[in-house]
């Protein structure tokens, strides 16, 4: 893999059509205290203009609890079809903001919060992006096979796609 660094329009263009990334964050009480637990969550961007991935979840579940007690955070997105993984580094907060939760509402998310943005469960969360990685492979499936093929043989890393960093 070529290594490259992409902008956060670019990152955008990688991540805006993955339905839900494992959003990542450091459990906080009982047995499970200190270790990284995943959830699905579904980004809620139009855009990724300000450099923040929004997310809503429950004020009161786990995900805002353990991001309360430590905000860094990370979140995966993969769309195997298309070859494309990243995971996203970054910092974590609850926002209260009305008028940013009613610009993302949308009907999916009515289905988890009833009673709409004004529900006093729901918890817009921000995410400020410190870092991201990615893994890009642009080669059909055939390509891919004999590339693996050849490196097999010859005992050399395959060299597919493209890799690397996006800081905002």
């Amino acid at each position: 893999m070529s290594a490259e660094q992409k902008t956060t329009a670019d990152l955008w263009k990688m991540i805006k059509d993955i339905r839900f990334g494992m959003f990542t964050t450091r459990h906080r009480h009982g047995e499970h205290q200190g270790h990284l637990h995943s959830r699905p969550m579904t980004t809620q961007n139009k855009d990724l203009e300000d450099g923040r991935l929004w997310f809503f979840m429950s004020r009161q579940g786990d995900p805002v609890a353990d991001l309360t007690a430590d905000p860094s955070i990370n979140i995966s997105y993969a769309e195997p079809d298309d070859d494309t993984y990243v995971s996203v580094s970054g910092t974590a907060r609850v926002v209260d903001d009305p008028a940013m939760t009613r610009t993302l509402w949308n009907t999916a998310v009515e289905a988890w919060f009833p009673g709409g943005p004004e529900n006093p469960d729901v918890a817009l969360v921000a995410v400020d992006i410190a870092h991201a990685h990615y893994w890009d492979v642009k080669e059909n499936q055939l390509t891919q096979f004999l590339v693996m093929a050849k490196a097999a043989v010859t005992g050399k890393p395959p060299r597919l796609g493209e890799s690397g960093e996006v800081r905002p």
